[in-house]
């Protein structure tokens, strides 16, 4: 689980700062964990990875809020059959 919380702490700084230049970051670390993760446990991680994502996103307002919604919509990519 150490990918799984490297991944939720990096995802926290970068919605707490809201900055949209930081996309690609979060995107590349949710990529970085499911690349780390075996296949059996990948959906369930990043269900819990969104599930950190929607309770800070709950948390704030204005770009950050925004900045949640777009990693959230990004998981949900990821969650989505291929």
């Amino acid at each position: 689980m150490p990918h799984l919380n490297n991944c939720l702490e990096i995802l926290r700084r970068l919605i707490a700062k809201g900055d949209a230049n930081g996309i690609p970051l979060a995107e590349r670390a949710i990529n970085e964990y499911l690349e780390a993760t075996p296949v059996a446990a990948r959906r369930s991680g990043l269900r819990l990875l969104q599930d950190g994502v929607l309770k800070q996103r709950d948390a704030v307002v204005g770009d950050r809020r925004e900045f949640a919604e777009t990693v959230n919509a990004y998981i949900e990519r990821m969650l989505a059959p291929p």
